[in-house]
């Protein structure tokens, strides 16, 4: 069996000895090589070959994001962060996200001992998730947001009554933007599940509140799902969305996991088609595993029009392809496709 083959990059002696030794407990995993800074990787990146690269966010003489900047349009490369969970931690994180990191894990903060075992065993799993990813879209350039223009006159004058549910995972941040960069002010309440851990998704909404022109926040419970209004799950909780008289409004609440995560797509699309049913528009990105794709078909059968994002454009082409495969997409299309489909969608629901 093929390893995969793993360098590691990170300004502390430490920190490398500790990856070093997690990583190299998985026998699907080979730890070719580490770097003290960017400048001994660059040089290592030609000589070993990586299928991955962990990165530490915070470097003294260059940080991760810079690197990234500089790496990804030259030498395209999986890249997983390795995060703190301070301020500039996550600030940085979520920069690298949009450099090109594909994913990130956070070091220990309180109980070490408990967290640093969550962390390898973490680290291991992200590692063969991330060398999977598709980053050949960074090559010279990333893919940047066309305009779409506004249907104000037909499609989303009438459409107040209808939800738009996203559910996304690994390559998912930068996938949302993308999306909600082309929508126009005035589209129909928006809600999204993005598996991130807590203290991300608060900082991943405000950045997409600055980058869009759509009022993006953290959902609370009670937050109404209305125009021009996008609700982001918090990290560690379940969102759904219940109906109230004549409205449509989200619950926040813990509870077991669901594949594997929480917040869980496939939890979000349930309640979408249960309380919102033809009236919503389903849409699942690119992410690892199967959370979403049942939901989705669920949405689906209530009569609802759905979208799955292509397999070119996928940073993992795992969720959209369950979907594919269940039946549960109406449309198959690339991400800077995406909004113009839900707004034409919106408009064949409105003739």
């Amino acid at each position: 069996m093929k390893k995969t083959k793993v360098l590691i990059v990170d300004d502390s002696a430490l920190v490398r000895q500790i990856l070093k030794q997690g990583l190299s407990q998985d026998p699907e995993l080979e730890v070719v090589g580490v770097a003290s800074d960017p400048y001994v990787a660059r040089d290592k990146i030609i000589s070993l070959k990586p299928d991955v690269l962990t990165l530490d966010v915070e470097m003294p003489r260059m940080d991760g994001v810079e690197f990234l900047r500089r790496l990804m349009p030259q030498h395209p490369l999986p890249v997983l962060m390795v995060s703190s969970l301070t301020e500039r931690g996550r600030q940085i994180t979520m920069e690298a996200l949009e450099a090109g990191a594909v994913d990130f894990i956070t070091k220990p903060s309180s109980n070490v001992n408990r967290d640093l075992q969550r962390m390898i065993s973490e680290l291991q799993h992200k590692v063969k998730v991330v060398a999977k990813s598709n980053v050949s879209s960074w090559k010279n350039s990333n893919f940047k947001p066309r305009k779409v223009k506004s249907s104000t006159g037909s499609a989303l004058a009438h459409s107040t009554d209808k939800v738009i549910a996203i559910g996304a995972s690994t390559g998912g941040t930068e996938a949302i933007k993308v999306v909600l960069q082309q929508l126009p002010a005035d589209a129909p309440g928006i809600v999204i599940v993005q598996h991130m851990p807590p203290g991300f998704t608060k900082m991943f909404a405000e950045r997409l509140n600055q980058q869009s022109s759509l009022n993006v926040k953290e959902a609370e419970t009670g937050d109404r799902v209305m125009q021009g209004t996008v609700l982001i799950a918090p990290g560690g909780f379940h969102m759904t969305v219940i109906r109230s008289g004549g409205q449509y409004r989200v619950d926040i609440a813990s509870g077991e996991k669901v594949c594997g995560h929480r917040p869980s797509v496939g939890k979000l699309f349930n309640s979408v088609a249960k309380s919102v049913g033809a009236n919503a528009l389903g849409v699942i990105l690119t992410g690892m595993g199967e959370d979403g794709a049942e939901g989705l078909l669920e949405i689906r059968k209530a009569g609802a029009l759905t979208i799955a994002q292509d397999e070119k454009t996928s940073v993992v082409f795992g969720m959209p392809k369950v979907a594919i495969e269940k039946g549960a997409a109406c449309d198959v299309v690339q991400i800077d496709r995406v909004a113009e489909r839900i707004i034409s969608m919106l408009a064949e629901k409105v003739k």
